[in-house]
């Protein structure tokens, strides 16, 4: 589902329109990313769970070359789906 058949959902749902879904959605992203940047985890209760994760700076290889290359250090998403979800999913 793409963002703009999420949007029409929202606003079919909602008895929106969808420039209300559109704002809607993109005030949830923002809230999310806000989130995760201060406090490190949003909880959308039964729904999903998102966390930020420190990774340390570490060496890879390019698999072309077979040169080592540096990979900085850097903050990733780690998400986990909550039990109403897994319940729709199964």
């Amino acid at each position: 589902m793409s963002k703009t058949d999420l949007v029409k959902f929202i606003a079919e749902e909602a008895g929106l329109t969808q420039a209300d879904a559109g704002r809607a959605y993109d005030a949830l992203v923002k809230g999310v990313e806000k989130g995760l940047k201060k406090e490190g985890k949003v909880t959308l209760t039964g729904f999903v769970t998102f966390t930020a994760k420190k990774k340390a700076a570490t060496t890879a290889r390019n698999p072309r070359t077979g040169a080592t290359v540096p990979v900085a250090a850097r903050t990733a998403v780690a998400i986990k789906a909550g039990s109403k979800l897994k319940e729709a999913l199964n």
